[in-house]
């Protein structure tokens, strides 16, 4: 990071809400840089060293590129494309954009050009804050579809010493100007802290687009400031957090709870070197807050087991001794039982031989506070962790509520529930079981979209779109979504996705399709977890070449299908699974088959693998699926695959 930035006036006063608290982000800076200026705000981990800037700094820093940003066309209500990884840079232009009532509008860095068009059609955004290279040509080449962005400031200058094309600056150059006008004009910081107000957009956020083109969700200052505020009533966030910034910077969970809750928590706000080092950048930060998908603790799990099966013959006796031990006591608890005195003993003794040191390796030793939401997370996985001494708890919440509606609270975790409303929140289901919310955290409406807004929002209820009821204890339950409950040809009612995610509880399937609708029988499209299945086939000396390879093997049909089965013991009769088929590949977001969020996009699922569910729903045991493959260079080409379809014994 640079040198430390000159000091500079911080005014006394600031956009606040009733009860005195910041009621925009930009406050939020201005009251941490005066009251706990010393304090490190952002910590990066850059060459392998950590680097920290205080709350002071940071101010300084944001209000530099805001004074830059306007000298080059930022206007208040306009849109600033931010792409790349997490960068304290990226972070920093976000507000920098907030100070002069614009709003960031974040990309995932991953997404090819036509759906980078598509993500930045909303606010018309001239300006463009990017990571590396990588993520200026992408924008260079949007430039030459679209005539926009203008200007391109580029974090890492790796790579761009000889770029000649129009618009392209760095950053290091953009926060010069910009102090430098500070400097000229001493009374300016404070007009600038000033500017924002609580219901301007503080970010624009997109849908996940499963059915047609994403919307624009804006968030306003009110909805994040407020909603931040009614979770750490609830419990759920505590003053002086240490976050760990690793989520893409496009989706809610990061700007909320990295972000809007560092800022409002006075937290500090850990970035890891790369994408590549999360892992081992995560144990020696050791945050006190976490939160990740259901998919990344499936992967964690894995890891663990993969590194036990590799470790030392003692390490593993102790591991296969207390884990099982620990895991019932976890149900126990969770079923309202009470530990004995011998369990109490026994669990200690793990608690210094396996459990602690397990916590530590995984960089989790100091997570009082450790979630997951976005969809079900499997109960063997669930049980695991909190086993382990991790305090695992499900959320509940949308783009639409910043992800702030419902959560699990230490003492009353139920498995399949996602506990009950935060404070501040009201939540209903209507007639037809859709959950509807009412809270300061949902957003106005969509953005340039009054019929999608009229649809959404109704008396001030978010209409969520999601399934579920309110059980005897209070607790939400969510079955999945509204628009997806379907019927078999016999007339039974059910909801892919539930299905789906239940089968997605095995480490084995990674991503699984069920198909179903207006048919005698459910059938499924299953992609396995190619690490983990591969490890099981490693073990039992299994080779392969391939994920085609290894998906194909009748042992790993057969273990497939074990899963299936156990998921059918969970079904009613007519809604069980009886043929399915592993995929040659797992579905992919550049081919459309799923989101950047990792939800299925069924439509494409249903088209794209149309002759495959025919043969599904026919009576041969292989076929042969011509699939479209797009190669890096962007050409496209087919591929002919031979897959079995296995039947799932009743």
């Amino acid at each position: 990071m640079n040198a430390p930035l000159t000091k500079l006036p911080v005014p006394v006063s600031w956009a606040k809400h009733a009860d005195g608290q910041p009621a925009t982000l930009v406050a939020a800076l201005a009251r941490n840089a005066a009251e706990s200026g010393d304090r490190v705000a952002f910590r990066e981990r850059k060459y392998g060293v950590w680097q920290e800037l205080n709350w002071r700094e940071v101010l300084a820093e944001v209000l530099a590129m805001a004074v830059a940003l306007e000298a080059r066309g930022l206007a208040p209500g306009a849109a600033l494309i931010v792409i790349g990884d997490n960068r304290p840079r990226l972070y920093f232009s976000m507000l920098a954009a907030n100070v002069l009532r614009a709003f960031p509008s974040p990309v995932y860095p991953d997404v090819p050009l036509d759906e980078l068009v598509v993500s930045t059609r909303h606010g018309a955004p001239i300006i463009a804050v990017a990571e590396d290279q990588e993520q200026v040509d992408k924008l260079l080449d949007l430039r030459a579809r679209i005539g926009r962005p203008t200007t391109i400031i580029y974090d890492d200058p790796r790579g761009l010493g000889t770029y000649a094309d129009a618009g392209i600056v760095s950053f290091e150059a953009v926060i010069a100007e910009g102090r430098a006008r500070l400097e000229r004009e001493p009374g300016l910081a404070a007009e600038l802290i000033g500017r924002a107000g609580p219901d301007d957009v503080t970010v624009l956020l997109h849908s996940s687009g499963t059915t047609g083109q994403p919307k624009g969700i804006p968030l306003s200052h009110r909805n994040v400031t407020r909603g931040v505020l009614n979770a750490a009533e609830s419990g759920y966030f505590h003053a002086h957090e240490e976050l760990f910034a690793y989520l893409p910077t496009a989706w809610v969970g990061d700007f909320v709870f990295t972000l809007g809750a560092g800022l409002m928590m006075v937290a500090t706000i850990n970035i890891p070197e790369r994408q590549e080092t999360v892992m081992h950048d995560l144990r020696e930060v050791a945050p006190t807050f976490y939160l990740a998908a259901p998919r990344a603790w499936d992967q964690m799990l894995t890891r663990i087991q993969v590194g036990m099966k590799n470790s030392t013959p003692l390490k593993r006796k102790l591991f296969d001794i207390f884990m099982p031990h620990a895991v019932a006591l976890e149900r126990k608890r969770l079923a309202g039982g009470q530990p004995s005195i011998g369990e109490r003993l026994i669990n200690g003794v793990g608690e210094v031989l396996v459990y602690a040191p397990l916590r530590d390796y995984l960089g989790l030793g100091r997570a009082e506070r450790a979630f997951t939401g976005g969809e079900a997370l499997g109960e063997d996985t669930f049980l695991f962790f909190r086993a382990l001494g991790i305090k695992l708890k499900q959320f509940y919440g949308q783009t639409e509520t910043c992800a702030l509606t419902a959560a699990q609270a230490e003492g009353r975790v139920k498995l399949h529930t996602v506990g009950r409303p935060m404070a501040g929140v009201e939540l209903k289901i209507d007639e037809s079981g859709e959950i509807l919310v009412k809270s300061p955290s949902v957003i106005s409406g969509y953005f340039d979209d009054a019929e999608g807004t009229a649809k959404a929002i109704v008396d001030g209820w978010l209409h969520t779109g999601d399934a579920g009821f309110i059980d005897e204890d209070g607790d939400l339950i969510v079955l999945g979504r509204v628009s997806e409950v379907v019927r078999t040809a016999a007339g039974e009612r059910y909801i892919p996705n539930f299905i789906e995610n239940r089968l997605k509880f095995s480490p084995y399937i990674r991503n699984v399709a069920v198909i179903g609708a207006g048919r005698d029988r459910l059938t499924a499209i299953v992609c396995i977890d190619f690490d983990a299945v591969g490890h099981w086939a490693e073990e039992r000396r299994i080779s392969y070449t391939s994920y085609a390879d290894l998906s194909q093997k009748p042992e790993v049909m057969d273990l497939i299908g074990t899963v299936v089965a156990h998921v059918n013991t969970l079904q009613p009769e007519g809604l069980r699974v009886r043929r399915f088929v592993n995929l040659h590949k797992d579905f992919d977001a550049d081919d459309g088959e799923i989101t950047r969020t990792r939800k299925l996009r069924r439509n494409v699922i249903e088209t794209t693998y149309g002759a495959l569910i025919h043969a599904l729903y026919g009576t041969e045991r292989q076929t042969v699926f011509d699939a479209a493959i797009t190669y890096e260079s962007g050409e496209h080409g087919m591929i002919r695959r031979t897959l079995t379809i296995s039947e799932v014994p009743v």
